[in-house]
């Protein structure tokens, strides 16, 4: 599951967001793409997610642990709840969140998942660790996700708000 859970929810987020963008009272446009790919990466790539790597880390450490070709470590709690208040960010930012909070949301993803990315790309280097929850699609989405938020706020920035009918 670690390997598909990453590319299921990215291919869901993209999906939901193409259809949302052509349903609705607004018209088709790129800052009502921008606008719902913002929408849903907050809501499946960064929410949901960062509360499935809580719930992995948390309660079932040993076979998350497992799944990146680690030992269990008392510090996968800790990495847990850090994915706990990133998860719930994202829910928050996905509905409620102004363009500042979904930056901050993405800065600190920034931080911890691409931090995560750079020390499975040093374990794959270093120890040729190519399990699947350390050089997976995880891998990937661990610069893909924040970057993708940051990005499109700057494009939602550069091109204004979405007029609401």
């Amino acid at each position: 599951m670690v390997f598909w859970f990453p590319l299921i929810i990215w291919a869901l987020a993209l999906v939901l967001a193409v259809a949302m963008s052509l349903r609705g009272p607004r018209r088709f446009s790129l800052g009502v793409l921008v606008d719902q790919l913002l929408r849903y990466i907050m809501l499946l790539p960064v929410g949901l997610q960062g509360l499935w790597a809580f719930t992995g880390h948390v309660f079932f450490a040993e076979r998350t642990a497992a799944s990146i070709g680690w030992a269990t470590s008392p510090f996968q709690t800790e990495v847990g709840m850090a994915n706990l208040g990133i998860g719930m960010a994202g829910l928050i930012g996905a509905f409620l969140g102004s363009p500042g909070f979904r930056a901050a949301v993405g800065v600190v993803a920034v931080g911890f998942l691409g931090g995560a990315g750079i020390g499975h790309a040093i374990q794959i280097e270093e120890t040729g660790n190519l399990a699947s929850g350390n050089a997976g699609p995880i891998f990937y989405t661990d610069f893909l996700t924040p970057l993708a938020v940051l990005g499109l706020l700057l494009v939602q920035r550069v091109l204004g708000p979405v007029p609401q009918r």
